[in-house]
Parts: structure tokens; C-alpha cells; sequence
């Protein structure tokens, strides 16, 4: 819960690295709670806007964790983008999001990792 909250708290920071696990942490939280909004709604029978909702508030901070995990592989954010391209762009931007940090000191900032 503490890297979701971290994600959070970093609302709108493109700059800089996120480690492997706070990306990670943070899309599973996301997803735990998506389900449970979902689940909640389909029990009540609501239309989905307590979904719709939450998916707006966390647009943004999943965009930015997405840009720091990116800059932590040593790639702009602007990579992101070719998750638009149909399967083959999904499949890509999976493969850069679950390498590990490039060593040291790079163009985005100092390692998280701290090695």
C-alpha cells in the first residue's frame, strides 16, 4: 500500500526514476481496486461511475509512474506512446516496463535503487 500511496503523492511528477516495484505495486492496487469497484457496482446494479471515477483520479498518476519507469530503463517517456500501435505496441512497452534499471546514474536522475 505504501508504494501505491507514494505513486499518489507524486500526482503529477514526470521527472525522474521508479523502481520495478513501484510500478508494479502500483498497477496491482489499481487493479485490486478496480475489481472491487466493479464487483460493488454489478452487486448494486449502478451504471459504473464509481469506475469511471476512480479510473479519472488515477489517470494521471498512472501516466507519470509509467513516464519514471520508462526514464528508469533509460527511455524517454515519449515510448509510451507505442502502446497505441495494435498487440505488437502492448507487447513492446510490457517488455520495456518489466526490465530492470539501468545501473547508475542516467539522463533521468540518480538510480532508486541507490547501486
Amino acid at each position: 500500500m505504501n508504494w501505491y500511496l507514494e505513486v499518489m503523492k507524486k500526482y503529477a511528477v514526470f521527472t525522474g526514476r521508479a523502481q520495478r516495484a513501484e510500478y508494479w505495486m502500483f498497477f496491482l492496487f489499481n487493479f485490486i481496486i478496480a475489481f472491487a469497484l466493479g464487483f460493488i457496482e454489478g452487486l448494486v446494479g449502478s451504471p459504473g461511475i464509481l469506475g469511471l471515477l476512480y479510473s479519472l483520479a488515477v489517470l494521471i498518476p498512472g501516466i507519470a509512474v509509467s513516464v519514471r519507469r520508462l526514464h528508469d530503463t533509460d527511455r524517454s517517456g515519449w515510448w509510451l506512446l507505442i502502446g497505441f500501435i495494435p498487440l505488437i505496441g502492448a507487447i513492446v512497452l510490457l517488455v520495456f516496463l518489466v526490465q530492470d534499471s539501468k545501473p547508475g546514474e542516467n539522463q533521468f536522475g540518480a538510480n532508486p535503487k541507490g547501486v
